[in-house]
This record gives C-alpha cells, sequence and structure tokens, in this order.
C-alpha cells in the first residue's frame, strides 16, 4: 500500500518543480528578453510544424493500396483551412478529422 505521506510529498515536489519552471523566466529575465529567445520564439513555431509534418508523413508507402492519396488531401485539407482561416488548432483538427473520415470511409 502506498503511504499517504510519501504521496503528499510527492505531490509538492511535483508543483513546486512546475512552479518554479514558469516563473524562473520572470525572474531570469527581468531586464528584458535577451534577442535570441525572442528570435526563438519566432522560429521554433514553424520549425516545430515542419518537424511534425515530416513525422506524420514519413512510412507512407505511395506503392501502397491506397497510393498516399489519403494522407496527402489530409496535407492539402490542412494547408487550406490554415490559409482560410489562419486557426493553427482548427488547422490541425479538421486536417485530423479529415483525414480519419478519409481512412475509415472512403478508402
Amino acid at each position: 500500500m502506498i503511504d499517504p505521506v510519501h504521496s503528499l510529498l510527492l505531490i509538492a515536489v511535483i508543483a513546486g518543480v512546475t512552479a518554479l519552471i514558469r516563473f524562473l523566466p520572470f525572474l531570469v529575465f527581468r531586464k528584458g528578453t535577451p534577442k535570441t529567445v525572442l528570435y526563438l520564439g519566432e522560429v521554433l513555431p514553424y520549425a516545430i510544424m515542419g518537424m511534425l509534418v515530416v513525422y506524420c508523413l514519413k512510412d507512407i508507402s505511395i506503392t501502397g493500396s491506397t497510393h498516399a492519396i489519403p494522407e496527402f488531401l489530409a496535407v492539402a485539407a490542412t494547408a487550406l483551412l490554415h490559409k482560410w482561416r489562419h486557426n493553427t488548432l482548427l488547422s490541425i483538427l479538421g486536417g485530423t478529422l479529415f483525414y480519419m473520415a478519409l481512412v475509415q470511409l472512403v478508402f
């Protein structure tokens, strides 16, 4: 059986570390945010999105039974949704739902 004191201490440590991680940037960058950090804040979201696209498409097979048609259609739908609404969450959710509908109902 798990000791309740151990569980409470574990929760307290996790909460403390989480709070420290969230407040630390405000303490470290009191005088102003360095230009490098600002640059990374602008560049990294696009790099991460690119990595996600590569990761999602790395195992598709053009010679398979569906010839990667659902994947390419879902990528196109995601890009069109993003171009239309400029909402990342909507684009990802819409592209995922479109892909799942294609795979489950069409292909």
